[in-house]
This record gives structure tokens, C-alpha cells and sequence, in this order.
């Protein structure tokens, strides 16, 4: 086990690529070890990207990049605007709906972040934000998208814990709406102080005929997630097969509704696609070793004995686990953390009687932070450099939407009937 972690702290602060690092990391111990054999990390990286249920990660990933250049995106931009246009702050107000709406679209909180901060960052700056108040709202809303279907993480998550797909995507809802009421609330109430975008005068609140204009146009992308779920519960498609459908989906909603997606579009979306599928498959599939690693050292009856050491309170395990989640994301990807860390604390949280579908919704969104959080965080650093700001400055500003975030994970720990309700009603207690 000290070849195992020495290796990978070593790497991971040489900034080596996550996936070299945990991939060398685990072929390391099979060399220290005389028991494993040598061939075993070979069949595994194999073995992991020879996974059926995976084809639901890469088909995803394209159908949200065909979404952003088929006009769903700037349909939903002027829904956005629409709705927040009364509100104090209104142009963050946009950030935090258009991470609500863009949930079921890109299933990427670091995408999320970046395509706002370069929609809106310009504008936000204009009218006399602060940088690092813009890097903040843009980024920390992002991570709606960790829990509104279909999230990225909660795919992984559900296949690497064989947990279901469909339910997972219905608890998901509630939560992110529930994030996107404490967001909105934390950002007007920073907006207030700092004295940022007050509503212009003479300007009314929507109308019902403006809202149901906006809506006619940004319908199909409303859709989606909704098709998704219902298509799963009814046994339309299963969940890697629904992957396919919304590639699918986006390209006729591109092509035949808006009329948007041109071969040149089509090009550029399947190239963006090959550079991110490339990046989270080799993750994938150099997970292999590493995970047969841990296994094999027992690290997951070690941690489970500290743990339960401490306290046996399903809530107060919960908070311990996802503090040490919360930790982990500061410095680990987090494709890496649901696919290391789900063996690990799934079989914990389950042994207390926990929902595995409430805890895939908690591990979502608190490993999805660490991308917002430094000191390695990808999504604060890809915000901060589009704009030209200080980390810094950034996360001084990030406080009180993590706060407000941390908050409402805190009332979902507690409350696990508002995660599961809606499962509960589609899917059957």
C-alpha cells in the first residue's frame, strides 16, 4: 500500500495527467507485489474499457456538444434573461438559470461554467462586477448540472455501483432546483451588498404571453431530461441505449427545429467530443489497476472500521463521508473519484440503511465541487483564465455561494424524502 500511495501523491504534485497518475500508480504496486501477477493490469485496462454500460459516458458527452452548436443554448439564454430581467443582479441571476436549464443539456459542470463566463463574463464586466465575483457566480452555479439529468457523474456513479440509472436521474431534480433557489437567493443578497445591477426602472416583471413565446422556443431542450426519464421507466430504451437516443434527438432538434446544425457544426461538436472522450476514457480504463489495488491492500474494510469508529449515526456518517469526499475533489478529478471512491463508501452507506440513490446524489454534488474549489480545481482555473482573474480573488468571492452550497447538502443529508420523492413516485419506494 505505501508503493500504491507514494506513487500517486509523487505524480499527482508533479502535476502528471490523472490518468497516467493513477494508471503508472497502480502497475507500480503489481510490480512491488510478488503475489499479482504481471498481466492482471493489462486485462483490467481492457477489461474496463470493454464495459457495454459505459457507452452511455462518450454518447452523452457528444449529444450535449451537438446541443450547443444546434441553437438550443441561445434558446435558452434568451429564456434566462427573460425570467431574471426584474431581478437584483440580474445578469448573474442569468448564470444561475441558465446552469438550471443547461443541466439537462450538457451534463458538464466545468462546460457549464466556461460557455457562461464567455457568454455573459464580457457583459458582467461592463456593467461593473467585480472579476473574481464573475469566476464565482459562473463557476459555483455550474454545479446545478452535477444533479439535473443527465448528469455525467451520476452515470458513472450508477454504473460503477450498479445503482439505477433512471432513479438516479428522477432524484436529481429536486435537488437541483432545490441549489438553484439557494443560489439565486445567494446572489441576490451579494448583488444587494455589493451594490452590482439593480433592475432597471420602468422595467415589469415577464409576462405570461413572453414566458409562453420563450417557451415555445426552448420546449425541446425542456424536454429532454423529462423523455429521458420516461423513456428509462417504461422501458423504451435502457440507460446506455438512451445515450444513443439523445445523440439522436439533438441532431433532429438541430437540424429540422431550429435549422441550426450545419456539417461545420456537426464537425466541430465530433471533434470537441473525440478530445473529451479521449481524456475520460483513458481515465476509465487506467482505473482498472488502481481500483483492483485498493481492493487488494483492503482498503475499503480499513476506512470502513475508522469510520464506523467514530460513529454509527446514518446522517453523521453521511457528513464524515462526504467531508472526506469534499477533500478528495479538492485535489482528484472527480470522473476519478466516483470511479475509485463509489466501491469504497457505497457498501458503507447501504450497511446503515441509507438509499444508495440519496448518497449518489450527495457524492454528485460534493465531488463535483472540488473542480470548484482550489487548490487543482479545473473549472475555477478554465473560468479564471477566460477572463483574466486571480484565483484568489475568485475564491474569496466564492464563499458565500459555498456556504449556500453547503447549506443545502446539509438539509438533503437530513431530509433524504426530498431526494427520493420523485424516484419514489416514477419508479415505486
Amino acid at each position: 500500500m505505501t508503493v500504491l500511495l507514494i506513487c500517486f501523491v509523487l505524480f499527482l504534485v508533479m502535476g502528471m495527467p490523472i490518468a497516467f497518475v493513477i494508471g503508472i500508480a497502480g502497475i507500480a504496486y503489481f510490480f512491488s507485489n510478488p503475489l499479482l501477477p504481471l498481466g492482471i493490469p493489462t486485462q483490467l485496462i481492457v477489461a474496463q474499457s470493454q464495459s457495454f454500460a459505459f457507452l452511455a459516458v462518450p454518447f452523452f458527452i457528444f449529444a450535449g456538444n451537438l446541443m450547443n452548436v444546434s441553437g438550443i443554448t441561445r434558446n435558452l439564454l434568451s429564456l434566462a434573461r427573460l425570467v431574471t430581467r426584474k431581478m437584483y443582479g440580474g445578469t448573474a441571476q442569468i448564470s444561475v438559470v441558465m446552469s438550471t436549464l443547461m443541466g439537462g443539456v450538457s451534463g458538464s459542470a466545468t462546460a457549464d461554467a466556461a460557455m457562461e463566463t464567455r457568454i455573459l463574463g464580457p457583459e458582467m464586466i461592463r456593467i461593473g462586477y467585480s472579476k473574481g465575483y464573475i469566476c464565482a457566480v459562473n463557476c459555483i452555479t455550474a454545479l446545478i448540472t452535477a444533479t439535473i439529468p443527465p448528469s455525467l457523474g451520476l452515470i458513472i456513479y450508477g454504473f460503477v455501483g450498479e445503482v439505477s440509472i433512471g432513479r438516479l436521474f428522477a432524484a436529481g431534480i429536486i435537488p437541483g432546483i432545490l441549489m438553484m433557489i439557494f443560489l439565486m437567493a445567494t446572489t441576490s443578497i451579494t448583488s444587494r451588498i455589493k451594490k452590482y445591477d439593480p433592475p432597471k426602472p420602468g422595467v415589469k416583471s415577464p409576462t405570461l404571453q413572453e414566458l409562453g413565446e420563450n417557451l415555445k422556443e426552448s420546449i425541446w431542450a425542456l424536454l429532454f431530461p423529462i423523455i429521458l426519464i420516461v423513456g428509462i421507466r417504461f422501458g423504451v430504451f435502457t440507460a446506455s441505449e438512451s445515450g444513443a437516443f439523445a445523440v439522436v434527438y439533438a441532431i433532429i432538434i438541430g437540424k429540422f427545429v431550429y435549422k441550426e446544425l450545419t456539417w461545420e457544426n456537426f464537425k466541430a461538436a465530433l471533434i470537441t467530443t473525440l478530445k473529451d472522450n479521449g481524456a475520460i476514457m483513458l481515465i476509465i480504463a487506467m482505473s482498472g489497476p488502481f481500483s483492483y489495488a485498493l481492493t487488494w491492500v483492503k482498503l475499503p474494510a480499513v476506512l470502513s472500521s475508522l469510520i464506523f469508529g467514530i460513529t454509527d449515526n446514518p446522517q453523521l456518517l453521511t457528513l464524515i463521508m462526504l467531508g472526506f469526499l469534499f477533500i478528495s475533489g479538492m485535489f482528484v478529478d472527480s470522473n476519478v473519484n466516483f470511479l475509485l471512491l463509489t466501491p469504497i463508501f457505497l457498501p458503507m452507506v447501504t450497511s446503515v440503511g441509507m438509499d444508495p440513490v440519496h448518497f449518489g446524489v450527495l457524492m454528485a454534488t460534493i465531488v463535483t465541487l472540488g473542480v470548484m474549489t482550489p487548490p487543482i480545481g479545473s473549472a475555477l482555473y478554465t473560468v479564471c483564465g477566460i477572463i483574466d482573474a486571480r484565483p484568489e480573488e475568485y475564491t474569496i468571492e466564492a464563499m458565500p455561494f459555498l456556504l449556500a452550497v453547503l447549506l443545502e447538502l446539509t438539509i438533503l443529508t437530513f431530509l433524504p424524502q426530498v431526494v427520493l420523492f420523485i424516484p419514489n413516485l416514477i419508479f415505486g419506494a
